[in-house]
């Protein structure tokens, strides 16, 4: 089973920076695609950033320039460095990664807290 665990995360001034890195148990190939979700309080989770494996990545409008998404392959971890943090960014981030098993399956890792906040 291909576990995701996310890192980074944690309290940040508006403003701020922070890099939160999704660590593939497995091979990172598993995936046709991974990326970044969030939920905020109250929220419902959104997609915030996503990266295929051709290296093509897509964001939400509310982090465009602001947050990029990467990959290593050869460190089978994703990244996500976000910029100019603001309070709306605020959530809890889960690393996703999809496969296809004769269907799409999603796999999730455990979340990690970002707080903006002065």
């Amino acid at each position: 089973q291909v576990q995701l665990v996310e890192s980074g995360g944690g309290s940040v001034q508006p403003g701020g920076s922070l890099r939160l890195s999704c660590a593939v148990s497995g091979s990172i190939e598993t995936f046709y695609r991974m990326g970044w979700y969030r939920q905020g309080p109250g929220k419902e989770r959104a997609m915030v950033a996503t990266i295929t494996r051709a290296g093509f990545g897509n964001y939400a409008d509310s982090v465009k320039g602001r947050f990029t998404i990467s990959r290593d392959t050869a460190k089978n971890t994703i990244y996500l460095q976000m910029t100019n943090l603001k309070p709306e960014d605020t959530a809890v981030y889960y690393c996703n990664g999809r496969e296809w098993t004769g269907g799409e399956t999603d796999h999730w890792g455990q979340g990690t807290q970002v707080t903006v906040s002065s």
